[in-house]
């Protein structure tokens, strides 16, 4: 039991990192606290809700993945190298891929 709840300090450990170390990911969750602002303000439904929750996990959970990714391919190469910059390159792309269906998602909880 106390190795499964450690597993929740260590991750806690890693989210607050990552908030003082990636830009992104705070521009993300503020934008995440303005959707969810809007959402009580507007009242959303509780499919609407999930929908939104959904979109925000899915979002900050890839934008933590791809700043552990990009710091996981600085230190196995860290000079230049065209194939771990095309490996950071698909991380960032998975983040927008995320963050495009989120803001589609967001266009139609919110002005649909």
């Amino acid at each position: 039991m106390k190795k499964f709840l450690m597993g929740f300090v260590h991750a806690g450990r890693g989210i607050g990192a990552a908030l003082r170390r990636e830009l992104n990911l705070k521009v993300m969750l503020a934008v995440g606290a303005a959707a969810v602002g809007l959402g009580l303000y507007r009242g959303l439904s509780r499919l609407e809700w999930v929908a939104v929750v959904l979109c925000l996990g899915l979002v900050l959970g890839l934008e933590l993945m791809n700043s552990a990714g990009e710091r996981l391919v600085d230190m196995v190469s860290p000079g230049h190298d065209p194939r771990a910059g095309l490996v950071k390159d698909m991380l960032a792309g998975a983040v927008l891929v995320a963050s495009v269906a989120a803001a589609v998602v967001g266009v139609l909880v919110f002005f649909f």
